[in-house]
């Protein structure tokens, strides 16, 4: 057993050009939980910036990879080894344009759904096996162009949104590690404000 129980990574692109983009939630969550719990992202560590925090009795290791989202499994396969933490103990925190706006998901394993970020940390962990936390970015219109959208500016609206989203988001995560993902999804899972489908 290594010295954390849990490995909590964001995914996103270092830079302050890409900082409040819908492709950065995974970091902004991180960075929310950090605040949270007086953690400073400061330790920088297998490609990424790092912290540690005690959640819900728990000692876990936070972190940004500063890989470029497209090789964020590197640097994620990298502090998991580093720790000695199984895929199980890695949960990850991601965009996904296959939800709404607003809207949290979370599960035990699955798929990239064609995220690039996800996809190389699957192939850097060798297994879907792992928890994670989608956080949904559709913004309810047809997108031209997917890899402009998500490194675009948030919109104003969605700013404003953005404070709530992100305090849902930590409370998902501290759920996970507290209560176990089962329990989690049960309490969180929930469609986007104003949606009526049940995203998958």
């Amino acid at each position: 057993m290594g010295e954390f129980r849990y490995l909590v990574a964001g995914l996103g692109n270092p830079g302050p050009e890409y900082e409040m983009t819908p492709h950065n939630l995974g970091f902004l969550t991180v960075a929310r939980l950090a605040e949270r719990y007086s953690a400073r992202l400061s330790r920088f560590e297998c490609r990424a910036l790092v912290g540690q925090a005690v959640i819900a009795g728990e000692k876990v290791l936070l972190a940004q990879p500063q890989t470029f989202m497209n090789l964020s499994g590197q640097s994620v396969k990298g502090l998991a080894e580093k720790y000695e933490l199984t895929p199980g103990g890695v949960i990850l925190v991601y965009d996904d344009l296959d939800l709404p706006w607003g809207s949290l998901r979370i599960r035990e394993r699955g798929s990239a759904g064609g995220h690039r970020g996800v996809e190389d940390v699957i192939r850097c962990l060798g297994t879907m096996d792992f928890p994670r936390l989608r956080l949904g970015i559709d913004p309810g219109h047809p997108v031209r162009d997917s890899a402009k959208f998500v490194l675009a500016p948030l919109k104003s609206a969605q700013k404003q949104e953005l404070d709530p989203l992100l305090g849902d988001a930590a409370d998902a995560v501290e759920s996970i590690i507290a209560e176990g993902v089962a329990k989690a999804m049960t309490a969180h899972n929930r469609r986007a404000p104003g949606t009526k489908r049940e995203e998958e």
